[in-house]
């Protein structure tokens, strides 16, 4: 079983065996191009860059699909999460074109490398429905409609759904898809290496500059680049980005249905958050996967509550058998509603970034693959301008940025958290951890089920904003950019490229006592 960033397991990683690279690195080799992360991002990338020509390695501080990709419900679309009302308000009606072409032409390319390399995913052509449950939402709906008709997509109206909610009016938009994530990445990561591609496993990037080329610094080892990209889902250290994306939490279920009634087709309500159904077949098996309660990381007190929320409201709809898997996942929302994908805002060299998908990671993703290999050939691309990460718009996603921020500018200067975290050491019980205050130290402290004490300095290793608990996935998250760590510290997820600092306890209060 793959592992992935949380203590949940998700239907992908289901009997999905480790990856094992073939090919070993060569250590004095200068490589045209290094991807850092071995998500559907970097090794989709890698693989379009690999068949171009070039000479690249892909590394991954854990191993293939530990990210987002292990954990998402993998929804292919050109109807994304941000509406098209939306796009053309903030980039105009050609640009808003533009996003769906690209959209298009990213499902297009899965199609392709499935047909080509005959990998077996599971993939399925699919319709998109959306529906409204109240006249606001279906006025929203028609406006919506008439967006994606001016964009291009294939839509029209619809007087049923896949799924038996009651509904005053539907959309139905072809030409989307579904699949397997992590056998679709796994078999394109072993096309790459057959192309000639490396990559290491268990290998953190510690530094990178631009100088004559870029020097990787790893924790095992020196690799030198002509040029480099992260798709790290969030680059690493402290830049702009951090401040034009805010990270979410959305939470995921398979479940086994009683009546075998299972939906085809995607289906999405216009909630805020939404919820979202499908239907995915692994290994024989049918599952309905059903996601929602999305909120930002670390904003949530108690995030078990969400998956009991969530199933609460898929039981209204669905006769539900079991619920086999429950696992949660996170993303980053642009502030204008576009991803970024380009050079790296102040490097000007030559590394790159994709970051900023939203809820549209499978898309965006090869919209990425496909640009970014562009840039890196030198060649003219239509999108390089609308989703540059250089882009200053200072109307459109005005109002998000300045709310995700002075939302971090609390956290940083005041530190916020709740007396009831405030308790004693002696009142956290196993499997649970707390933010606590003990004389002049903030410390996050866990205890596990054997009962023993892990803690720690209580700042994120980022900008030094403090974690929470998130208690659905055992780890300790920063409401500010979105890092995560396990209970003993170690990175789970960026921006943070250091890992939280260990204290060890008994020390603490002997110096504490000594002054």
């Amino acid at each position: 079983m793959i592992q992935r960033d949380g203590s949940r397991i998700s239907l992908w990683q289901s009997e999905i065996p480790g990856y094992k690279p073939q090919n070993n690195p060569d250590t004095q080799a200068i490589y045209d191009v290094a991807i850092i992360g071995g998500g559907i991002t970097g090794i989709s990338t890698a693989f379009q860059l690999q068949t171009a020509g070039k000479k690249c390695i892909v590394i991954e501080a854990n191993n293939l699909c530990f990210g987002t990709t292990g954990g998402t419900t993998a929804h292919l679309n050109t109807l994304l999460d941000t509406p098209y009302t939306r796009i053309i308000k903030n980039f105009g009606k050609e640009n808003a074109q533009l996003v769906a072409k690209a959209a298009a032409e990213a499902i297009d390319l899965i199609k392709t490398n499935i047909e080509q390399h005959k990998i077996d995913c599971e993939f399925e052509d699919a319709s998109a429905y959306l529906f409204s449950q109240t006249s606001e939402q279906t006025e929203e709906l028609d406006e919506i409609y008439e967006a994606c008709q001016e964009v291009g997509l294939d839509i029209s109206y619809n007087l049923s759904l896949p799924v038996n909610i009651d509904f005053d009016k539907a959309i139905e938009v072809r030409g989307q898809g579904k699949f397997h994530p992590v056998r679709y990445v796994l078999s394109l990561a072993k096309a790459f290496e057959e192309a000639g591609g490396i990559i290491i496993q268990h290998c953190r990037v510690n530094n990178a500059e631009q100088n004559e080329k870029v020097d990787i610094e790893t924790d095992q080892g020196k690799i030198k680049a002509s040029a480099l990209i992260y798709a790290t889902h969030i680059p690493p250290g402290i830049n702009l980005l951090h401040m034009r994306c805010a990270p979410y939490r959305s939470y995921a279920m398979a479940i086994r249905l009683k009546n075998n009634n299972y939906p085809d087709n995607l289906t999405y309500d216009m909630y805020d958050p939404y919820h979202y159904y499908r239907t995915q077949k692994v290994n024989g098996r049918n599952y309905l996967i059903a996601g929602g309660k999305d909120h930002k990381t670390a904003h949530e007190e108690n995030t078990n509550a969400c998956f009991l929320q969530l199933e609460n409201d898929i039981r209204k709809i669905f006769e539900i058998d079991e619920v086999v898997y429950k696992w949660s996942s996170q993303y980053f929302e642009p502030a204008d509603g576009l991803p970024y994908i380009g050079h790296l805002p102040g490097q000007p060299g030559n590394i790159f970034v994709a970051t900023g998908f939203g809820g549209n990671g499978m898309t965006y993703s090869n919209v990425a693959a496909l640009l970014l290999t562009d840039l890196i050939l030198n060649k003219s691309n239509k999108y390089t301008e609308l989703f540059d990460p250089n882009r200053i718009k200072p109307i459109a996603g005005f109002a998000n940025f300045i709310k995700e921020n002075a939302d971090v500018a609390k956290h940083l200067i005041t530190g916020l958290f709740s007396a009831e975290k405030l308790e004693s050491l002696s009142g956290i019980s196993p499997g649970e951890g707390k933010i606590v205050k003990f004389e002049d130290h903030t410390i996050a402290i866990y205890k596990d089920e054997a009962r023993n004490l892990h803690a720690l300095n209580a700042k994120c290793m980022h900008m030094k904003c403090t974690v929470s608990w998130n208690n659905a996935e055992q780890s300790w998250d920063c409401p500010c950019h979105g890092a995560r760590y396990d209970c003993d510290g170690k990175v789970l997820t960026g921006p943070s490229d250091r890992d939280m600092q260990v204290l060890k306890l008994n020390e603490l209060i002997a110096e504490n006592r000594v002054n």
